[in-house]
């Protein structure tokens, strides 16, 4: 059969199209499957067939939170203060060794409202990080981010406020969100009219200011605020060690680290006195011993052990 002109080119194209994307977010490579599509986006002829896993950590969370606002409302009607006084995170339930609370303040909430944002926000960005990063990393970012606002509480508000550490674990999803997409735009309504767009890192930098504001302005009586701080910093963290994000300063200054030392075994023996010493010698003799930086006297301090290297091969 003859082939029509131009009908390899047409080929070539469908072909490219069908393939896989390699890189999303001005040039970063994914760090996820390519299977995967993000919940409510509708597939691109870049994505592959995807079968949407079932969300028990995060469903089950959810229904945690709301099994357990609900026999904290029931609580506080039988008993009123129970809850404040035995289950809320507090630095003299510290003092007596009432530990189950830092099991129990991770589910409390502070009213009907504070529950219903904290659930809407882990369900509508929470799909997307646990279809990422797995359903058993999405759990132990959660309990990473409520741990450490549970800490953050203790350590910033006052001896006499009481935390409901239920927004711990929220915000630390919240920021892994960001971290991992962060240039992924995300449609808001405000007062239900006014649609907003904004970038999901812009919505982490929001929460911090917030977090912020919060342990500077109310540090009184029961809070719920004062985890977000630690479980914005878990949920940073959490998302660099799975991979994602830019690299930190720390990161940047180990990696440079184990390069410099992967290039000294590398380097023969006088490769490393005509590279390295050399020109640290002739600096000497322009500007003498004291102009010498910190990492200079090291480089010389490891002469001594590239020269018996190079006496042992002679």
């Amino acid at each position: 059969m003859r082939k029509l002109p131009g009908e390899a080119a047409i080929r070539t194209s469908r072909d490219r199209a069908r393939e896989p994307a390699e890189f999303i977010d001005n040039g970063f490579p994914l760090r996820y499957s390519r299977d995967m599509r993000l919940s409510g986006r509708k597939p691109s002829s870049f994505t592959r067939r995807w079968t949407q896993r079932p969300r028990v950590i995060l469903l089950g969370l959810i229904s945690a939170n709301v099994i357990a606002f609900g026999a904290q409302i029931f609580l506080d009607a039988y008993q009123p203060g129970f809850v404040r006084e035995y289950l809320g995170l507090s630095d003299r339930g510290v003092h007596a060794a009432y530990g189950w609370q830092f099991f129990t303040a991770i589910l409390l909430h502070d009213g009907p409202w504070h529950l219903v944002g904290n659930m809407l926000i882990l369900y509508l960005l929470g799909r997307d990080v646990e279809s990422i990063i797995g359903q058993r990393q999405f759990l132990f970012l959660y309990l990473a981010g409520a741990a450490a606002g549970e800490l953050g509480h203790l350590f910033l508000m006052p001896a006499t406020s009481v935390l409901f550490a239920a927004s711990g674990g929220v915000a630390a999803v919240l920021v892994a969100y960001a971290t991992i997409l962060p240039e992924l735009e995300l449609t808001s309504m405000i007062f239900l009219l006014l649609p907003v767009r904004l970038k999901a890192k812009y919505l982490a930098y929001g929460a911090f200011v917030i977090a912020i504001w919060g342990v500077t302005l109310d540090r009184s009586g029961a809070v719920a605020h004062s985890a977000y701080l630690g479980g914005i910093v878990a949920g940073w963290f959490y998302a660099h060690l799975l991979g994602f994000g830019r690299a930190s300063i720390l990161q940047r200054a180990l990696r440079q680290r184990r390069a410099d030392v992967e290039r000294y075994r590398a380097m023969t023996p006088d490769q490393f006195i005509s590279e390295e010493v050399d020109p640290i010698l002739d600096k000497i003799s322009r500007e003498g011993l004291q102009s010498l930086t910190w990492s200079e006297r090291r480089t010389l301090a490891r002469a001594p052990e590239k020269i018996a290297e190079k006496a042992q091969t002679d």
